[in-house]
């Protein structure tokens, strides 16, 4: 088989789920919030020094996350169902490599037809109230999306392995991979400009690449 891994955030969807959750607090929780994550993405600052003080912000509830969840739907890529059907069909089989969460991406993945998800998991009390998160979860921190990608190549021993992504966290695959693609769709940063093999605005254009 061969592994087509997709990041999440500005790549499968034009929203950052994060944000998102954030917006849901409030103007002033909201620009805090977008500019850690901004910084994070364009790699001013490592993830692990944001992915905690963002959640602790906000807090946000098992009905916070559904409702980003069908955002994240309501805003998918317009190319992506179709990209990754057409590559099922080629023999490939695609993934989601995010540091979202999980319960988030769940129904995007299910729209597009992606059966696996690896984003943190978020943790809710009985009431729906927010308890905690994953913290051990590679994509909580830096370098965490090369080790899920190892970590899937050494259980699925793909014959190629391609990863397409938008932010810093993404580039930090190379190693791990056989083909890096930018993805500027919706942001285009110059540095994942400069440093992918490729680089593309729209999902139509992967299929070719690989």
């Amino acid at each position: 088989m061969k592994l087509i891994c997709f990041d999440c955030d500005s790549t499968l969807s034009s929203i950052e789920g994060i944000d998102e959750l954030a917006r849901l607090r409030g103007p002033e929780v909201f620009e805090r919030i977008e500019a850690l994550t901004r910084d994070a993405m364009e790699g001013r600052l490592r993830i692990e020094e944001v992915f905690g003080r963002r959640l602790e912000a906000i807090r946000p509830s098992r009905t916070d996350v559904a409702a980003v969840g069908r955002r994240y739907v309501e805003t998918a890529e317009p190319t992506a169902r179709e990209t990754i059907a057409g590559m099922r069909g080629s023999g490939w089989t695609a993934a989601i490599v995010s540091g979202g969460f999980r319960q988030a991406i769940r129904p995007l993945a299910d729209h597009l037809g992606v059966e696996r998800v690896e984003a943190v998991d978020l943790y809710f009390g009985a009431d729906g109230g927010y308890l905690g998160y994953d913290r051990a979860f590679p994509s909580t921190r830096s370098g965490g999306k090369r080790e899920i990608i190892e970590l899937l190549r050494a259980e699925l021993r793909p014959e190629r392995v391609v990863m397409v992504g938008d932010g810093a966290s993404d580039l930090e695959t190379r190693p791990a991979v056989d083909l890096f693609v930018g993805f500027g769709g919706f942001v285009a940063r110059e540095r994942i400009r400069r440093e992918a093999a490729a680089f593309v605005t729209s999902l139509a254009s992967v299929p070719a690449l690989v």
